[in-house]
This record gives C-alpha cells, sequence and structure tokens, in this order.
C-alpha cells in the first residue's frame, strides 16, 4: 500500500522556486533594462519546479519484495564483504541518481528504524565504486516484522552537498513512503542479507517505491 499522495513537490524545493520567482520579480519591476537577468531567476523556478517533483508511487503487491530507494541506474549488484553496515557478509545494489532522475528517497522495506548513521566524508563522483565509502554518507536501518534487517544509504556526490533524512531512530516505516532525498544527483546503495535472490543488474533503470530490487525468502 502506497498511503496517502503526499505533496506533487518535496518540500525542500520551496526556497529555491519562490526565491528563483521573487528574484525574478523584483529585478523586471526595478531593473527595466534588467530582463534577462530576470530570466535566470524565472528559470531557476521553472528548474525547481521539475528537479523537487515529488509522483506517487505504488509498491508491487508480494510477500519478501524490496523495492528500490531511488530513481536512477544500477551501477553494482552483487555481494557485499562484512562492513560499516553489517557484521556478516550479505549483498549490496548501488543506484546512481542523475541529476534527471527524481531524487526523492522511499523506504525499501515495511518495518521500524533500528540505526541512522552519519557519516562525514568526501564528494567524489557519486557513479564510481569509492563513493560507496569515502563520500558523506547516512545509512538507515530498517527491521522487517520477519526480522529481517535491510540498510539503505544517501551518499553525497561531486555536486549534491545536502542529504536530507526524514526519519529517526525508532520510527515505523511503510514501504514505498517517502523518508528524504539528496540534492542534486547522487547514489544511494542498498544493503541486504546473503540470502536475498537479485532481481537487477547493472545498467538497469529502475523508480524509488516501484521497482523490486530483490525477493528475501
Amino acid at each position: 500500500m502506497s498511503g496517502k499522495k503526499g505533496p506533487m513537490l518535496a518540500p525542500e524545493g520551496w526556497p529555491f522556486i519562490l526565491g528563483g520567482a521573487a528574484f525574478a520579480v523584483v529585478v523586471y519591476l526595478l531593473w527595466p533594462r534588467g530582463a534577462p537577468l530576470a530570466a535566470l531567476g524565472l528559470l531557476l523556478a521553472l528548474f525547481s519546479l521539475w528537479f523537487f517533483r515529488n509522483p506517487d508511487r505504488t509498491p508491487p503487491s508480494g510477500t519478501g519484495l524490496v523495492v528500490s530507494p531511488a530513481d536512477g541506474r544500477i551501477v553494482y549488484a552483487g555481494v557485499s564483504p562484512p562492513g560499516r553496515y553489517a557484521l556478516a557478509a550479505g549483498k549490496r545494489v548501488s543506484i546512481f541518481m542523475s541529476g534527471i532522475d527524481v531524487h526523492v528517497n522511499r523506504a525499501p522495506v515495511s518495518g521500524r528504524v533500528t540505526a541512522i548513521r552519519y557519516h562525514k566524508g568526501e564528494f567524489h563522483v557519486a557513479s564510481v565504486d569509492k563513493a560507496s565509502l569515502m563520500n558523506e554518507q547516512n545509512g538507515v536501518t530498517i527491521a522487517t516484522p520477519e526480522g529481517r534487517t535491510v540498510t539503505y544509504v544517501q551518499i553525497a556526490g561531486i555536486v549534491a552537498r545536502r542529504i536530507v533524512c526524514d526519519l529517526k531512530e525508532g520510527d515505523a516505516v511503510r514501504q514505498g513512503q517517502r523518508v528524504g532525498m539528496i540534492r542534486f544527483g547522487s547514489r544511494v546503495d542498498l544493503y541486504l542479507p546473503a540470502d536475498v535472490r537479485l532481481s537487477v543488474a547493472p545498467g538497469d533503470h529502475v523508480r524509488a517505491g516501484e521497482s523490486v530490487i530483490g525477493i528475501l525468502p
């Protein structure tokens, strides 16, 4: 179930939309010859309307399904050694979000948030594999009602410098619900148990809250 419909725009976009529009109006009214500059403000407002879109998504029905936490292209899908987000080996799926993708992130599973871990870091290009550990990031671990653990990690990129997480530890989450976003173009990694059956491969394009990443037994 996707629950009640959310706003058509992510709330983080309003300062950019209103700021760009206000700049355009003020410049146009106070400086008659400043039309080209006012047009830039209008373009910022229009770009922000498009970039911060928040389309409704409906997760597929089924048992054990893990859906994508982000829109974008799969850049890695395979084994993951023990590390920062898992004590045991498992699977990792990495999703690169380009500047034209929807940047709202959504919960991959239903359950309860058991940990949120923020790590300062660098700002490498998000499509390269070293970004998974070296870039600034925020990891959210969710325990499902069946006792399985899934972690999604919002990772900043060379341009994206703002990670937004809407959750706190102890929150109940519903699969497909909005959980945050990253500005402007970045990456989300998904850490899964070793016995998950992956449904994606590098090069695949996925949609947050709808595309099935894998199936938990």
